[in-house]
């Protein structure tokens, strides 16, 4: 018996799909709940298990094609199936390259997410008749963007469902703010005495010239290598967010020798203890925590004209994987002791480097940990993930030479562990008072840390 492998649906609000590669070939055998593919959405790359054991007979979809959910995409057969000697079919969607206007916001949805933008239709109404839209909000986004009337673009999803390609097409062929099918308003022309008709060829504009051919592009050496689709999404919220929040950058020297000497003489123990590597995230997850206390400002984000405050402190923390950047996010964090708050870290950390993510794992961060330090940087100025309005980035640790200062005010020079902490913030709503008074806070908790790690 054949087995159909289906687009699968990753998420409530995910209807399509971008195969972004085939881990098996015809003709390959597969195991049940073996990898088969990866595909890219709105939310998450993952790695999608094959349905059934047996032989891969064909595969219908090809690797970069963006296919709605529940398309089949490849056949299983029996063990004893030969593999078509004729090449992939046709998928269902084709990728169309998308217009590039400059983005406006969007409500969190995604990877990285965006608050709702103002300006343009609703993409998100409703039809002449008051049936809602159907719309994926990568969809409801494009339409923002480019200020088009969802209620004028044909759907041809399942019932009647606005797709990406959709909105693609609509806007190739009628341009962006533009709504077919509606009559513009046009202010009507003052009027005008007769004129004799040798008058009336006179008062013609001369005829506009043709622009000029532009220059062709120069052929540069090297190779063209096309965005994969999580590249693409980086870089689009990447310039959504500078285009939303007004970045400002603060940095601070903390000594992290208390935390390093006794992060080194507890390690061995506490790892073989709680089964898990003992890394410095925790320690800043927790100085973060403490820094929210004292400024509860820094865990919220913008909504219109109001502030939201966050209840909850759900950390993102920024995972570099070798096809880009993905941020999942620690639920709850003020609730988790500190192994649990290590465990979780480093569970979303093996499963976005496995692929092995879910769209939930991904939503609803209310502030971002970002550690480019591992690589070896002083410090950077990382970008807010919208809707949120801060970012805490961490440098390396260097060991370098410092002044202290005894308790009967002499000096000497010691050599330290050093890191410096870069907090990006949106001056919107954060003031550079409360930046930096949470960024002493969260110093004086590393540097005078005295807690249980369990």
């Amino acid at each position: 018996m054949a087995t159909d492998v289906l687009m699968p649906q990753m998420g409530e609000s995910i209807f399509e799909g971008t195969i972004t590669k085939w881990l098996k070939k015809p003709g390959d055998k597969v195991q049940r709940d073996e990898p088969l593919f990866e595909i890219s959405t709105d939310k998450v790359d993952a790695e999608i298990p094959a349905p059934a054991a047996g032989v891969l007979k064909e595969i219908k979809v090809k690797e970069g094609a963006t296919v709605q959910v529940n398309t089949v995409v490849a056949v299983i057969g029996g063990a004893g199936a030969a593999a078509p000697a004729s090449a992939p079919a046709k998928p269902a969607l084709q990728p169309v390259a998308a217009p590039q206007p400059v983005a406006q916001p969007q409500q969190p949805d995604q990877v990285i997410g965006f608050p709702a933008g103002a300006g343009g239709f609703p993409a998100a109404g409703r039809g002449e008749d008051g049936e809602r839209l159907r719309s994926s909000p990568l969809v409801r986004r494009m339409a923002r963007d480019n200020n088009v009337d969802l209620s004028q673009v044909p759907g041809t999803g399942l019932g009647g469902r606005i797709s990406k390609q959709d909105i693609q097409n609509f806007i190739q062929q009628h341009g962006a703010g533009q709504s077919a099918g509606r009559p513009q308003a046009v202010a009507p022309l003052p009027a005008r005495a007769a004129q004799p008709p040798q008058q009336q060829a006179a008062a013609q504009p001369a005829p506009t010239p043709r622009p000029a051919t532009p220059p062709s592009v120069q052929v540069m050496p090297g190779e063209l290598v096309p965005m994969t689709p999580m590249r693409k999404k980086i870089a689009e919220r990447m310039v959504e967010s500078k285009h939303t929040s007004a970045h400002v950058h603060t940095v601070f020297k903390v000594d992290m020798t208390r935390i390093a000497r006794f992060r080194d003489k507890n390690r061995k123990a506490w790892e073989a203890r709680n089964g898990v590597k003992l890394t410095f995230m925790p320690f800043v997850a927790k100085a973060l925590m403490h820094g929210i206390r004292v400024r509860p400002i820094v865990n919220s984000s913008v909504v219109g004209d109001s502030i939201q405050y966050h209840k909850t402190i759900n950390i993102g923390i920024a995972v570099a994987v070798e096809w880009g950047l993905i941020v999942p996010v620690v639920k709850g964090a003020e609730n988790l002791s500190f192994v649990g708050l290590q465990r979780a870290i480093t569970d979303l950390g093996e499963r976005a480097r496995s692929k092995k993510l879910v769209p939930d794992d991904v939503q609803s961060g209310t502030i971002t940990i970002t550690n480019p330090g591992i690589f070896g940087p002083q410090f950077g100025l990382p970008i807010i993930l919208q809707p949120q309005v801060a970012i805490l980035g961490m440098g390396g640790i260097f060991k370098e030479p410092v002044v202290v200062t005894d308790e009967d005010g002499n000096d000497s020079i010691a050599v330290r562990h050093i890191i410096r902490l870069t907090l990006g913030y949106d001056h919107r709503i954060i003031d550079g008072a409360d930046a930096d008074q949470f960024m002493v806070a969260v110093r004086e908790y590393l540097e005078n840390f005295n807690e249980d790690i369990g």
